[in-house]
């Protein structure tokens, strides 16, 4: 880490002073989380098509600033989206590394995901240019990879004021997600039509929640607990969760239904037993 003076940050490190490292990582991640969202309602509109493979520029001018038709503007909302959020993500990296209170490993993992940025970049350029499903899913997952990456890094920033309480709250946010992670797929609306823009968003947000939500309780747990075993069932709940994430960004497929089912199922009932195990731990401690 630097430890320069103070007079070789002139800007920096006022500015962060003013607005707190902690609070730019927040909104970092909340403009990641926008973006991935932004994505999605574009691409159940076909967005990208709609710029008849233009990149960075659709078929309104310089920025797009007057776009022809809703999936224009989807587009460009996503993108201008992007922008703002790609230069929150470099601004906390190269904060976190210019300032010298900031953990190494907070640090590390921001500047990884100022790294994967430019590659997220391409990959965005290359879903307007060529638009096949597999550089859709590496779009998916980069921004997913990128957008657990900030979760992680925030949970350490704030890590001395989490508790077990916290840890419990998480699980028990992330078991009442599911309901609605189901209720919102295309399987319980019974017609693919109807799984348009706003329901697919909606469906998005609460998978980020519960994502979000099982890394923060492993990561409280993993601290707080020290038990080898709760950390391994709160590490496996949490992999259970990628994998509903994944299942359910397949179950536009029919034949996925009873193995996405079956999943969400068994990621509610080890949500349970998370929760069950962190307050007996949390209770003797």
């Amino acid at each position: 880490m630097s430890t320069d003076s103070y007079t070789s940050r002139p800007v920096l490190r006022p500015l962060i002073e003013r607005f707190g490292f902690r609070h730019l990582l927040v909104t970092t991640l909340l403009l990641v989380a926008a973006t991935i969202l932004l994505g999605v309602a574009a691409k159940a509109t076909g967005s990208g098509l709609a710029c008849e493979q233009n990149w960075p520029l659709c078929d309104a001018g310089p920025y797009n600033a007057f776009p022809a038709n809703m999936p224009s503007f989807y587009e460009w909302f996503h993108r201008f989206v992007a922008m703002f959020a790609g230069f929150a993500i470099v601004a906390t990296a190269v904060a976190s590394w210019r300032l010298p209170d900031i953990d190494n490993r907070i640090a590390g993992l921001v500047v990884l995901g100022a790294v994967l940025t430019p590659i997220q970049v391409i990959l965005g350029r290359e879903t307007v240019t060529q638009y096949t499903m597999d550089i859709l899913q590496l779009h998916f997952w980069t921004a997913v990879l990128i957008f657990v990456l900030f979760v992680v890094a925030t949970v350490l920033v704030w890590e001395s004021q989490l508790t077990a309480t916290h840890a419990t709250a998480s699980l028990a946010l992330g078991a009442l997600s599911l309901p609605f992670h189901v209720a919102l797929s295309p399987f319980a609306l019974g017609d693919i039509t109807a799984y348009g823009p706003s329901l697919q968003m909606a469906q998005y947000a609460v998978m980020l929640v519960s994502i979000a939500a099982v890394l923060v309780a492993f990561m409280i747990g993993r601290r707080q607990f020290g038990n080898g075993q709760l950390t391994a069932l709160l590490g496996f709940t949490t992999a259970l969760a990628f994998v509903v994430t994944f299942l359910a960004r397949e179950a536009v497929n029919p034949a996925y239904d009873a193995v996405y089912l079956a999943s969400t199922a068994l990621l509610f009932v080890f949500l349970a037993i998370s929760m069950w195990r962190t307050r007996i731990a949390a209770n003797s401690a």
